[in-house]
Formats: structure tokens, sequence, C-alpha cells
């Protein structure tokens, strides 16, 4: 069920004070995994961690299960020492054609050698020994192009009815909304950013933009119009490398807090949340930056850093379950103060 009345908006400005506080550390799910077991899985993990916002696909089964794992968290919450139970934001990402975030990668049998160079390097574990993707983890990265040396790898676009399913999916328990408009054309940037800020009055409106099309005026000038449209529950997602934190190091996240400060620099009244390239070590570079932050959006890395865990058969029994928890919670703890 989602929020309504008093409840809405008495959420909305909790979140917009763990936004003014940098303390809103959001799991990426990905906008394009469409697996609802393991969203549950990651929603049960990085809720006990203390994560406050999950970004889902927008389907409204992905959205049960991320409730599901929320849900399970908070009867878990004492015996896992989380002191004060905040049931995260979800957010439902949806993008237009173009963003890499919501395309799915497929092989071209005709070019394909079967060399295998892609599995490996897929970070969702979608690509088997068959070499058939599965296209519900599939979160459209691109690794498997570049590690392909035959041109065997193609992608496709999934067309949604925008409208139809966000309706359902905030009937499900979404709260935000994140249009990922990685593409040139403002006007329809424009277009789908309306259709979301009218369908969700009491919630935050997110946008993820990057540096791949637009220039720093451009970029400007998309996010004024946008503005005009969510002004007062805006966040700005600035993608650094979208989907590339794979490693924990400094060189990782230098774009996505070289993003985050073009765009800082603005001056815009909006909440800016680092990404594109995010790990353990991305709050620290911002810091060391001076460069402001509304909170930090990890994916890939944080995905990694439990998988292990929630592919053992056990899960979610507490030996599993346990140390996920305890990993989570250290990255979590980056950019949220537990204590």
């Amino acid at each position: 069920m989602k929020a309504t009345g008093k409840t809405a908006v008495s959420r909305l400005e909790a979140q917009r004070k763990i936004l003014k506080a940098g303390h809103f550390f959001k799991l990426i799910c990905g906008a394009g995994n469409e697996d609802p077991d393991e969203v549950y899985k990651l929603s049960l993990v990085y809720t006990l961690a203390g994560a406050l916002g999950i970004d889902l696909a927008a389907r409204a089964d992905v959205v049960t299960a991320a409730k599901r794992g929320v849900a399970d968290a908070k009867k878990l919450a004492p015996a896992y020492g989380l002191k004060e139970f905040i049931a995260p934001y979800l957010t439902v990402s949806v993008g237009m054609a173009g963003d890499p975030h919501v395309r799915k990668a497929r092989i071209l049998d005709d070019n394909c050698t079967e060399c295998n160079a892609c599995i490996p390097v897929c970070p969702t574990e979608a690509i088997p020994k068959s070499l058939t993707i599965i296209e519900s983890r599939c979160i459209g990265c691109g690794a498997c192009g570049v590690a392909c040396q035959d041109d065997a790898i193609g992608y496709s676009h999934k067309t949604i009815a925008m409208e139809k399913v966000l309706k359902e999916c905030i009937a499900a328990g979404a709260e935000n909304i994140e249009l990922h408009c990685a593409v040139p054309d403002h006007e329809q940037s424009l277009k789908e950013w309306k259709l979301v800020a009218g369908l969700l009055p009491d919630g935050f409106l997110s946008v993820c933009v990057d540096r791949g099309y637009l220039s720093n005026h451009e970029l400007k000038k998309r996010l004024e119009l946008m503005l005009e449209h969510a002004r007062g529950r805006m966040i700005v997602q600035a993608d650094g490398i979208p989907m590339s934190g794979g490693k924990d190091d400094f060189n990782t996240t230098l774009q996505a807090v070289a993003t985050a400060d073009i765009v800082a620099k603005m001056k815009l009244p909006v909440h800016l949340l680092l990404s594109g390239g995010t790990n353990s070590k991305t709050v620290e570079l911002s810091k060391a930056c001076g460069v402001p932050y509304a909170g930090a959006s990890l994916g890939t890395y944080a995905r990694h850093l439990v998988y292990e865990h929630l592919n053992d058969p056990a899960f979610p029994d507490e030996k599993a379950l346990r140390p996920a928890v305890e990993k989570a919670r250290r990255l979590v703890e980056t950019c949220r103060p537990m204590e």
C-alpha cells in the first residue's frame, strides 16, 4: 500500500531532513534488474545495514519484493543492532530510449565465436554458459560489449507504457521516481519529466544525468527546465560514469565526484546524489574536494560486496545473512553515521 495524506507528507519531510544532512545512502538494485528474488535479498540486507533508499526497476512485482525485504528486515532489526529503524524510501527508475540504464544486451549469434569473454565480466551474472542472456538480470552496463572482440553484442531498448507502469509501482509502494535521461533531446526529456511530476505530487522526483551528450551549459539548461516542475522536491543524481563502480579505489569514483561538483557549482535548489562509479571511497573523496552532497547512490560495488552471501543456499539463515549485513553496514556508514 502506498502512503497517503499526512503519512506521505511526513515521509516527504523526513526524507528532506535526511537529504539536507547528507546521509541518504541509496542502494541501486538496477533499473534493469527485474529479478524479484535478488531484489528481495538485497533489500533485506541493506535495510538491516541502515540504507535509507532503494532504487528499483519500474515493475510492481519488483517493488513488492523490495517491500517484503524491508518488512522482514524490520522484524530482525533488534537482533542485528539496528537501533533506529527507518524504512528505506523506494525509488522506481524509468529511462528514455537511448539511456544505457534501460537497455538490454543480446548476443548476435552470427558473430559469436563462443569465446566466453563476456561471461566473467557481467556484473549481474546475466550470461550463463549457454550464452543466452538472462534478460531479467541484464542492467545494460555494456561490460560484455567491451569484452567482446567479435562485435557479437547488440542492444535493444524496452518500451513501456510509462504512465500505467508508474501508477502500478506507486500503488505497490514506490515513494520516489527517477528519470534516466542521458539523451541529447531536451524536449522529450521535459515531456517525460512532466508526466512523472504529475503522477507523484507527494514524493521526491529524481533525474539521473551524465555528461555523455550535454555540455555544462546544456546540462544546466535541462535541470533548470525540470526544476520548474519539481521545485522543493527535486533530486539530481550526478552520474559520473554510469554503472562503473566495480573497483574500490579513488580513481574509479573520481568522475562521480567531478560530475557532482559541476552540478553543485550551478547553485540550483536541488538535492545532489553522488553516482556513477561509487564505492567506499566516494564520500571521503567528495569531502576532501569540498563537493557538497545529499547522499550517495551505490549499485555495482554495493551488490558485489554481498553477492557471495546472497548466493549461499543457506540465505537468509543467520550464518549467511549476518556477514552480508556486516559488510553492507560498513559501506553504509561511509555515508550515514549509525551511532
